[in-house]
């Protein structure tokens, strides 16, 4: 652990969590003169962003498993890749096995999508090229809100202001942009598809990014949006790529704590922060677990808003209704998760072989129609979990040696879907629920590729409880609150909140539950650094001045 911080006022921000946007939150403010001091519940830094050996000589990223939507921005400014950060393509980016002949391998140029769509339907492939364009287009307008501050409804003149300029952006599109953003944002991902392809596989190929962390059917108003969502990244330079980052997602998050420290930031693990201290309406600093009180000009909660306002925020601190209002919000990803030690790569019956093809650096998708991932949510809506879940699966050690013995591999399963708290008295506390359910992953798994069952050497579980408790993600969600249309842009977290200032004066949010949301970008750490530096320099509302280090 760090040293202790002595005497009230000594730090300018205190940064509750050191998950990924905290950490990039922190490298911003300390760049900018700020004394800050982060303070992390866990052992290590990374929050859900972290590799760790589960088994003896396999390593693996625990929760987070890929990248694609880290900002191009925030890796520049903080010089990742100097600090160690490396992130290779995969071979290819999904393949669905279908059953026992047929399956859906996409690669990366769009001839050989085309050409791997139209085994299914050469109509699909011919639309695919103009589906990519309306996506790109669409994701660029978003690209462009990613590192915005949102217009926070009630905020005044300042607010109206840069709400014009977002107005500019998208009244200055074209009818047919502004119709596929309308479509985007409130379409199932079922309606949207059906209107561009024919083949249920195909459309489920599509759709699976419309559910990802998302606990909905495709058939959900709304899962569109959560499509468009994974669109918006790109993997050295390369738009809509994917990749994986050499030691796991806790080099990313390693990267970044060097970054941080470099510039200056004091960074104390082991340390739970147990209460906020709160004076005549201003958040003040906090109290650990241990009793220790340590005060700050400004706290900035890295934790999704729902746990802030349930348990660190004093009773009395803000009136019950706004309380409410972050406790009401929507939470919960149907998300369950495995990392799997494995003796030898999986054989599929549809494309045969243990030895390395491009199909194993993939993320293979156990999800092969519409109908499929429909069940799958409706599954988990009555029973539960699903009978036949929806499973991707990577195997990061097809790319990265580092992360197993010679020979052997480790996978991650990213598994869909669980619902975040069981029915009829059951719970996912109880042991035997999370040990059957990832035994139906395995079978789900083993149902395409015979030999993945007796591959198994030993495995890691984590229920949605088990993301709660370990990593703070309230009901297990992976985005700190949904991707639903009314916790997006000007009402994420919610509605008058959405310039990452809450309620309580010096009290800031850097984590997914602000725009814009979930996924490893560092984007909410970025805008919100942004917000709380012109605070310091009397730019904007707070009352706070920036404090200069000795």
């Amino acid at each position: 652990m760090g040293s202790q911080v002595a005497g009230a006022g000594d730090v300018d921000a205190l940064i509750i969590g050191a998950g990924h946007n905290g950490l990039t939150c922190a490298a911003y403010l300390a760049a900018a003169g700020l004394r800050v001091l982060m303070l992390e519940k866990n052992e290590v830094v990374g929050g859900a962003a972290v590799t760790e050996e589960f088994h003896p000589g396999f390593r693996n990223s625990v929760a987070s498993y890929t990248v694609s939507l880290l900002n191009p921005k925030v890796i520049a400014d903080l010089e990742l890749a100097r600090h160690g950060l490396r992130v290779v393509h995969r071979p290819a980016a999904n393949f669905w096995p279908v059953d026992e002949t047929r399956y859906l391998l996409m690669r990366g140029g769009l001839k050989e999508r085309q050409a791997a769509i139209a085994k299914f339907s050469t109509r699909d492939a011919e639309r695919l090229a103009d589906y990519d364009a309306t996506l790109e287009r669409a994701a660029d307008v978003l690209r462009d809100l990613v590192l915005t501050t949102p217009p926070n409804a009630g905020g005044g003149i300042v607010e109206a202001i840069k709400g014009a300029g977002v107005g500019r952006r998208l009244w200055g599109l074209g009818l047919d942009e502004k119709r596929v953003l309308v479509d985007l944002f409130t379409r199932s991902a079922t309606d949207f598809l059906d209107e561009w392809f024919e083949n249920e596989t195909v459309k489920a190929a599509f759709a699976f990014d419309g559910i990802v962390g998302n606990f909905a059917a495709p058939s959900t108003p709304g899962s569109a949006y959560v499509l468009l969502h994974h669109c918006f990244g790109e993997v050295n330079g390369k738009r809509g790529a994917w990749g994986h980052a050499i030691g796991g997602m806790g080099a990313i998050t390693q990267a970044m704590a060097g970054s941080a420290r470099e510039r200056g930031v004091e960074i104390r693990t082991d340390a739970k922060v147990r209460e906020i201290i709160c004076r005549d309406g201003v958040a003040a600093g906090v109290v650990l677990d241990s009793g220790e009180a340590i005060h700050a000009r400004a706290v900035v909660a890295n934790v999704p808003p729902k746990l802030l306002f349930r348990d660190l925020v004093p009773a009395g601190a803000v009136p019950q209704q706004t309380r409410s209002t972050f406790t009401g919000m929507k939470t919960g990803s149907g998300t369950f998760r495995l990392n799997v030690a494995l003796s030898e790569l999986p054989d599929f019956v549809c494309r045969p072989g243990k030895t390395m093809q491009d199909h194993h650096g993939a993320g293979i998708v156990i999800g092969p129609t519409l109908d499929y991932l429909e069940r799958a949510y409706l599954d988990a809506r009555l029973e539960g979990w699903s009978r036949a879940p929806v499973v991707e699966m990577l195997i990061p050690s097809t790319l990265d040696d580092s992360l197993a013995p010679s020979g052997q591999h480790v996978a991650s399963l990213f598994v869909q879907h669980v619902a975040p708290h069981l029915p009829a008295g059951r719970s996912w506390s109880d042991p035997r629920e999370k040990e059957a359910f990832a035994d139906l992953v395995i079978e789900t798994v083993t149902r395409h590729a015979p030999n993945f069952k007796a591959a198994v050497l030993a495995r890691q579980v984590l229920s949605p409880l088990d993301l709660e408790e370990r990593f703070g993600l309230v009901d297990g969600d992976i985005f700190h609150g949904a991707l639903s249309l009314d916790q997006l842009f000007s009402t994420r977290p919610r509605l008058g909140y959405a310039n990452y200032r809450l309620p309580l004066g010096g009290l800031y949010l850097c984590g997914s539950g602000a725009h814009p949301g979930g996924g490893v970008t560092g984007a909410p750490g970025h805008n919100a650094a942004r917000e709380i530096i012109r605070d310091f320099r009397g730019w904007g509302r707070g009352p706070f001045r920036i404090s200069r280090k000795t």
